[in-house]
C-alpha cells in the first residue's frame, strides 16, 4: 500500500472526548486486515471484529453494531454492494467506508448508491485511516482525491431535478430510496413492484416506512420531500445528507 498526499489531519480521532470509535474490518486478505489493525492501534479506534467474506461481514455487523465498517468491495460470498445494502438496511446507524484497491469509478459510484459513506483506495497514507474513520463516524463522508473528480462529473450530468442522487445522511434505507426514486420518475406502484422484483406488499411497506420517517402522509408528499433532500447543499449520489469530502 503506497502513500499518497492527503489533506486529512494525522492526529488520532474519536467522535467525542473519551469516546472510542468501534470499527469492523472486512477484507479477504488476512495480511491487509493485519496491516489495517496495526495502522489503527493506539489511535482511539477500536477494532471489534474482522471478517473475510461478505456473509461474515453482514453477520458481524449485526452482532457487534460497530460505528464504522471498513470493507473491500471485492469479497467472496456476497458482492460488495450487496454487503453494503444489507448492513445499512439492518443497522442504519452503522456507516460503511469502502477501502479497496479497485480503481473502477463505476464501482465507487455503485458503492455510494448502495449506502457507503466513503470510498477510499488502498494507496492512501495509512496514517490517515484513524482520521478518516473518526470523521465518518461523526457524520462526514470520505473519498479519495482521485475519486472527487468522478463525483463532480457525475453531478454535472445528473438528470433534471437531481433524480437518482441521494444526500450523504438521511433517515431512509437504500431500498426506501429505490422505491421513492422510481416513484419520483413517474412510475406507478405496479411499475415499482415489477422493476424491483418485489411483492406489492413489500413495496407498500417500504413506502409507508419512508413516509413515517419523512413525516408525510401521502405518496406525493413523500416524493416532494425526497426532491427537497436531493436539493440539499452538497448532495451526492449516496444514501444519506450533505457531505464533506476528506479527499483522503
Amino acid at each position: 500500500m503506497a502513500e499518497e498526499d492527503t489533506n486529512v489531519d494525522r492526529e488520532p480521532v474519536t467522535r467525542a472526548a473519551g469516546t472510542t470509535v468501534r470499527v469492523l474490518i472486512v477484507d479477504q486478505d488476512p495480511l491487509v486486515r493485519r496491516v489495517v489493525r496495526d495502522a489503527l492501534a493506539g489511535s482511539g479506534v477500536s477494532v471489534v471484529a474482522e471478517a473475510a467474506d461478505g456473509q461474515e461481514a453482514v453477520l458481524l455487523a449485526s452482532r457487534h453494531r460497530p460505528d464504522v465498517v471498513l470493507m473491500d468491495i471485492v469479497l467472496p460470498q456476497f458482492d460488495g454492494p450487496t454487503v453494503i445494502r444489507r448492513i445499512v438496511s439492518a443497522t442504519p446507524l452503522v456507516r460503511v467506508v469502502v477501502f479497496t484497491g479497485s480503481k473502477d469509478a463505476e464501482a465507487g459510484i455503485t458503492a455510494l448508491k448502495a449506502g457507503a459513506s466513503g470510498y477510499v483506495t488502498k494507496d492512501v497514507d495509512l496514517s490517515t485511516l484513524p482520521r478518516i474513520i473518526g470523521a465518518v463516524a461523526s457524520g462526514e463522508a470520505a473519498v479519495s482525491r482521485s475519486f472527487v473528480s468522478v463525483l463532480i462529473d457525475r453531478l454535472r450530468v445528473a438528470p433534471e431535478g437531481n433524480l437518482g442522487l441521494r444526500p450523504v445522511r438521511s433517515p431512509l434505507t437504500p431500498r426506501e430510496w429505490e422505491v421513492l426514486d422510481l416513484l419520483s420518475g413517474g412510475l406507478t406502484m405496479d411499475d415499482v413492484t415489477d422493476a424491483l422484483v418485489l411483492s406489492s406488499e413489500t413495496v407498500r411497506s417500504h413506502l409507508q416506512r419512508a413516509m413515517r420517517k419523512l413525516d408525510v402522509h401521502s405518496r406525493e408528499a413523500a416524493v416532494e420531500a425526497v426532491r427537497h433532500l436531493r436539493g440539499s447543499a452538497g448532495a451526492v449520489g449516496t444514501n444519506e445528507a450533505p457531505w464533506s469530502a476528506l479527499a483522503a
